[in-house]
């Protein structure tokens, strides 16, 4: 996984009008779980944009005030109308613990029926994976070489050491369809 780093600042008081405040000043709040206690912490909000602006799968350093510890955003909460960052949850990384993380889907290979005038329709854009984090892909690769007209790659297809696929085996995650000017010729 790709690293990144946020500085924190302990929070005083937990509620809804320090929020609020928070917020004000360009802030936001986090907190952090899944260790041996939570901790309730605010960053700036600049410090968000890398982590959400992309779909890579991020191990974020959080440095709270000389505390370090490693964590992954679980969770982010935007407001419904101007997109900004309201609130933030990281999981916490815990030695011999598995973690549950979405990985995005790369393609590799051209498939032969794009060539022959198909288009290629992704369905998933990434995957759920649990397991060790140090095992956790950057990506997930997957082949489209060999699909024809018509044909769908599956979940199924995917095979990966260490790490357990968390998405349904049926789902597809692409599909080459057929134009509908090569319908009637295909039938």
């Amino acid at each position: 996984m790709k690293q990144h780093e946020i500085v924190g600042y302990n929070r005083a008081n937990l509620g809804k009008t320090e929020s609020k405040a928070l917020r004000i000043e360009g802030n936001v709040p986090c907190v952090l779980y899944g260790g041996k206690t939570q901790v309730h912490f605010y960053s700036p909000a600049i410090l968000f944009r890398t982590l959400l602006t992309t779909p890579d799968a991020y191990e974020v350093t959080l440095n709270i005030e000389g505390d370090e510890y490693k964590a992954i955003l679980q969770d982010a909460q935007f407001h419904p109308v101007n997109d900004q960052i309201l609130h933030a949850d990281f999981l916490e990384i815990v030695e011999g613990k598995d973690i549950k993380v979405e990985v995005p889907i790369r393609f590799s290979g051209i498939s032969p029926g794009v060539q022959q005038g198909g288009k290629l329709i992704q369905k998933m854009r990434k995957l759920k994976l649990s397991g060790p984090y140090t095992k956790i892909p950057d990506y997930v690769e997957v082949n489209i070489s060999n699909l024809e007209l018509g044909k769908t790659v599956k979940v199924s297809a995917i095979q990966l050491e260490g790490v357990e696929i968390l998405d349904s085996t049926a789902l597809p995650i692409a599909t080459i369809e057929i134009p509908r000017s090569m319908r009637g010729k295909a039938a």
